[in-house]
Formats: C-alpha cells, sequence, structure tokens
C-alpha cells in the first residue's frame, strides 16, 4: 500500500469527532467542514467537490446595474412584495426568450434565491387542497429541498428516476397520483446531481398527467439553459430550454440567478407561475386568505411573512442581466460553459483510474458535461467511496443524500482549478493502486 496524501488517522478521527455514524449520510456542510479541516491539519490541498457554489465571478452586468442602484439611495426604503417592475418585466421577457412561453409579468414575483421559492411553493401547494399534503420527486434531486419540507411538516415521496426514463416514467409518475394525496410534483432539469434532462416528450407527459389529475408541477431551473449538447441561448429563437409549462397550465418554474449568472451570494431569483394558476382560487385558501388567489397567497402572505420582500439592488442586477440576454448583447452560457469542460477532463481521469459514471446515458445519448457528474468505483458503496477519497484529499457527497438508490458519488466541478487537474491524476493513480479492482 502506498501512503495516502492525508493521514488515514487525521480523517478518522476528524469524523468520529463531528460524530457522524454513517458517512453516506453525510451532510454537504460536514463533508466541506472536515474536507476543510483536514485540509489545515495535514497542510495538504483538497479538490474540493462536495459544494454546489459558481466557481465563476458574477455577471459584470448585474454587478454594475446593482452598484448603480445603491448608489441611486434605494437601500432606505423597502421593496415592492411583488417585485420591481423592470424586473418583472424582463423576466416575462426572458422567459418568452429562452423557455419560448409567456408568462404574465403579473406572474413573475422575485425571491430570495429559488430556496426561497421553493420554501414558499412547497408551503402553499401543501395548503391548497387539504386531501393532497405530499410532494413527489422525481430523484435525485436538491437534498435541501427535503429539509424544507421536514422544517414544515410536509411528507413526500420520492422514487429514482434511473429506471424510469423514457415511456417508463409517465406510468411510474400516475402510480403515485391515483393516491389522491400528491399536491406538487418537484424535479430539476438540468438534473442535479445526474446532469441528465428530461425531454420534451417525457415532460409533456408530466404536464398531462399534472392536468388530469389537478397536480402542481415545480420545475427547478437551477441550471438554466446549461445542457451544453445543445445551442440554447439565442433569444426568441428554438431550440428552447424544454418545459413542462408547454403541457400544462399547473406549473410553477423556479429561475435562478446563482448558477447560470453566477450570482449565487446575492440570493436573487424569480418565480414564474402560470396566469391561470396564479390567478385561481382554491377553497382551503380562500378560507385561510381571506378570498385571495393562488398567485396573492404566495406574495402577499408566504414572501411578506418570510422576507418583506427582495432586495431592490439584487432585483435590478438581474433586471439588467435577463434584459441583456433577451436583447441577444449577454451570451450567459458562454461564460459558464466552462463546467462543460471542466466535466469533461475529470470524467477522463476518473475513468482512466477505474472509476465509472453512474448516470451515464441520458435516453441512449452519453449524459452532457456539466456542473455535475456522478462517479461510482467497483466493489464500493458510496459511504466507502466518500470515506476512502477523503485520504486521497478528494470530498464529495454521497448520491443518497440526492434520493438516489445508486452507490456512487455526486461531483461538481465549480471549484476544480487547473493546476488540481494532475493533481487529481496523481492521486487517482494511487488510490487505484491501493484499492485494485
Amino acid at each position: 500500500m502506498r501512503p495516502t496524501p492525508i493521514p488515514k488517522q487525521l480523517v478518522d478521527d476528524a469524523i468520529r469527532d463531528f460524530g457522524i455514524q454513517d458517512f453516506a449520510k453525510a451532510t454537504i456542510r460536514e463533508v466541506k467542514s472536515i474536507a476543510a479541516y483536514a485540509e489545515k491539519e495535514a497542510g495538504v490541498e483538497f479538490i474540493k467537490m462536495e459544494m454546489g457554489i459558481p466557481g465563476l465571478p458574477a455577471s459584470k452586468i448585474g454587478v454594475e446595474a446593482q452598484i448603480k442602484a445603491l448608489q441611486g439611495g434605494i437601500a432606505n426604503s423597502y421593496p415592492d412584495i411583488q417585485g420591481n417592475p423592470e424586473l418583472k418585466h424582463q423576466a416575462s421577457r426572458f422567459v418568452k426568450a429562452f423557455i419560448g412561453v409567456d408568462v404574465n409579468e403579473e406572474c413573475c414575483v422575485p425571491t430570495v434565491g429559488s430556496m426561497q421559492g421553493t420554501f414558499a411553493s412547497f408551503m402553499l401547494c401543501a395548503q391548497a387542497d387539504k386531501k393532497k399534503d405530499t410532494v413527489l420527486f422525481i430523484d435525485p434531486g436538491f437534498p435541501v429541498q427535503k429539509m424544507q419540507l421536514q422544517v414544515q411538516g410536509v411528507k413526500y415521496e420520492t422514487f429514482d428516476v434511473y429506471d424510469y426514463r423514457g415511456e417508463k416514467l409517465a406510468p411510474k409518475v400516475e402510480s403515485y397520483l391515483t393516491k389522491g394525496n400528491i399536491c406538487a410534483i418537484v424535479y430539476s432539469n438540468p438534473n442535479n446531481p445526474a446532469w441528465i434532462c428530461l425531454n420534451e416528450e417525457e415532460l409533456k407527459s408530466i404536464g398531462e398527467l399534472a392536468t388530469r389529475y389537478d397536480v402542481i408541477v415545480m420545475e427547478d431551473l437551477a441550471y438554466f439553459a446549461m445542457d451544453f449538447r445543445k445551442s440554447l441561448s439565442v433569444p426568441f429563437q428554438p431550440p428552447y430550454q424544454p418545459t413542462v409549462a408547454r403541457y400544462t397550465d399547473n406549473y410553477i418554474l423556479m429561475i435562478s440567478g446563482s448558477k447560470a449568472f453566477s450570482y449565487a451570494g446575492e440570493r436573487i431569483a424569480v418565480v414564474a407561475i402560470s396566469d391561470r394558476l396564479f390567478h385561481r382560487h382554491y377553497e382551503a385558501l380562500d378560507a385561510r386568505y381571506e378570498g385571495l388567489p393562488f398567485g396573492l397567497v404566495f406574495s402577499t402572505r408566504i414572501l411578506y411573512a418570510l422576507s418583506s420582500g427582495t432586495s431592490h439592488s439584487a432585483q435590478l442586477a438581474l433586471a439588467a442581466i435577463m434584459k441583456a440576454a433577451a436583447d441577444g448583447t449577454y451570451d450567459f452560457r458562454k461564460e459558464v460553459a466552462v463546467y462543460g469542460e471542466r466535466a469533461h477532463k475529470m470524467k477522463e481521469i476518473f475513468c482512466r483510474h477505474g472509476f465509472y459514471v453512474v448516470y451515464d446515458h441520458d435516453l441512449g445519448d452519453p449524459v452532457a458535461d456539466g456542473f455535475y457528474f456522478t462517479i461510482g468505483y467497483p466493489g464500493m458503496t458510496s459511504g466507502q467511496l466518500a470515506h476512502e477519497l477523503m485520504y486521497y484529499g478528494v470530498s464529495a457527497i454521497c448520491l443518497i443524500t440526492t434520493g438516489s438508490h445508486q452507490e456512487g458519488l455526486r461531483v461538481c466541478t465549480s471549484f476544480v482549478k487547473d493546476h488540481q487537474y494532475a493533481l487529481l491524476e496523481e492521486r487517482m493513480a494511487i488510490f487505484e493502486e491501493n484499492n485494485p479492482r
């Protein structure tokens, strides 16, 4: 056995001291903390792949617009709970330009990141119909969304989409809807962490089922237009970002500024609700909120209770970014394409040393290279692999925490630096030698 870059005892002691009994279930923050501790104590650089944080500079257009807004003196007043008119206008236009659907300006509501958008949407969907108290996740997905439901005390069901792509998806989804207790369906597209992309046929089947069973679809577009296999950055021209919004009126779209525009720190997003759903009345909501329709309960009750609105300056930053993108003067995809390049290089290194890509195909095509990808190693469970890689100064989270039933890890490309490809190659060569298949 060759010595590992990080002393094994150091890692084992840190995991024990953090009180983690099963490393397969360690959270993102726990893995990050242990990696930071081991890096400091050992004096050895870690290759950090656990956190889904943008590793690129924030959009310059947004930064300049935000500075201008702050210098104009807007920080001394509360923002309108419905959102700044300019952002609402530009968000509606952005949706038309890159998704190809019409959403009224009134129905585009800013939130403090998509995290607040999903929290508020979960709460609202769970209250809309007393018979429907459960959320359905098409997994794998973002682990914190389930934590949000845990905080709210809302039930959820989940299934791993790995074996249910294409024509198998609709029957699987319907098997849950027939129970009559599902209030919302949630998925990300592109998917976190598998980076698979549900196509229009799959989304059509979900939309038709949502209409038939009167269920709301929450489409998480955190990685907007980041399927780098397709040209999705030309405004008002197909191909557009795939969406369920073409096939049902029961939809809520979460459009985040964090990844596509690298604007994560300012916590800004837009929730786009279909016109029909925004103005729809539910008996349970009418009784609870003095007769307000769905969309106004979302903004004037739930968002107001959560934060009294979204930062003025962050709204105007996102408005400027969306305007430039829809005008065709800002190709946001070009700036984030580096994530795909990093994924391609990292996959090659891992696969050369005995690893395999877990979610490797997307309906017959190779899965796209992007912000995330998934890896496994023969003969190792998720927890074993994540623990073992810590000895080599490599940190990642287990797929089990994302709702996946597959053995493996989620790899995030955002923080990998150019000089670390050589480090990864060197360390994985030692890993392969120490862990023969």
